[in-house]
């Protein structure tokens, strides 16, 4: 008999890679969308989809109670912004987070992942069903890392870390060993941008594992938008953790990599 395995989905194209991956190992999938994030296409790629609003917390462990779930998996992102805005938290979510010493991405992922263990779910890594979107160690595309991005690379990779454990963001930009952006709660890409605009391109990338972060809730992952996104900031590298980060659509990524001249790592 196939096993439910809950996917808890945010938003980008990965939920719907996990999905894939999760059905051709023999399993059913029984996914959870937030509203406003999570791309609808998700549905085809699933068994079952049901809807929330972001923040209803208590109605995702209500579902996947409902379908039989002993296994869930987290996959994709949902805009911390959102508490500013649309978050409509349910009565367990604001149980969780009033009991919160403060709202770092860490403290928040973990306390909704002990709340959904506690009803007998297993929160799991999605690692085990992504094994060929693992970043790979070493450059990926035609173009090497220059001596000054090289440099830049060493620099930036030690800032990011120090940034990670601080619980701030997983991406720091950098040019000539000088920090122009740090991530927080803007998200990746537009921290790119920010970057770029103040360094007028040339500018290096680095995203990384947080060293205390809990992997089975916040995998960082790249994919085509992020490409696409140093192209228009002028950066001309990026460096994330290898075996720590999934690459979306590896080969459609590296080969816009290539046609751009952008150099792609895994350090």
């Amino acid at each position: 008999m196939k096993q439910a395995i809950g996917l808890i989905a945010g938003n980008t194209k990965l939920p719907a890679l996990l999905a894939q991956n999760i059905r051709a190992a023999g399993h059913r999938v029984v996914a959870v969308g937030h509203i406003g994030e999570t791309r609808k296409d998700l549905k085809s790629f699933v068994d079952i989809l049901h809807w929330v609003q972001i923040g209803e917390l208590g109605k995702i462990i209500n579902l996947l109670l409902q379908e039989g779930v002993k296994r869930a998996i987290f996959a994709g992102g949902v805009a911390k912004t959102h508490f500013f805005s649309r978050a409509k938290p349910d009565l367990r979510a604001i149980k969780v987070l009033s009991q919160l010493p403060d709202r770092k991405d860490d403290a928040i992922l973990r306390a909704i992942a002990w709340e959904i263990e506690s009803e007998g779910i297993r929160v799991e890594s999605p690692a085990a069903f992504l094994k060929e979107a693992m970043a790979p160690k070493g450059c990926w595309t035609e173009r090497q890392p220059t001596e000054r991005e090289k440099r830049d690379l060493d620099f930036g990779w030690k800032i990011a870390k120090k940034v990670g454990r601080l619980d701030v963001g997983q991406s720091v930009v950098v040019k000539d060993q000088m920090v122009l952006a740090v991530e927080a709660i803007e998200g990746t890409n537009k921290a790119i941008r920010r970057g770029g605009k103040l360094g007028r391109g040339d500018v290096v990338v680095i995203k990384v594992s947080k060293p205390r972060q809990d992997l089975r809730l916040d995998l960082p992952v790249i994919g085509l938008s992020t490409i696409h996104t140093l192209k228009k900031a002028g950066a001309s590298a990026l460096a994330v953790e290898a075996g720590r980060t999934i690459v979306v659509d590896m080969k459609k990524v590296i080969r816009e990599a290539d046609r751009n001249k952008l150099c792609l790592m895994g350090i």
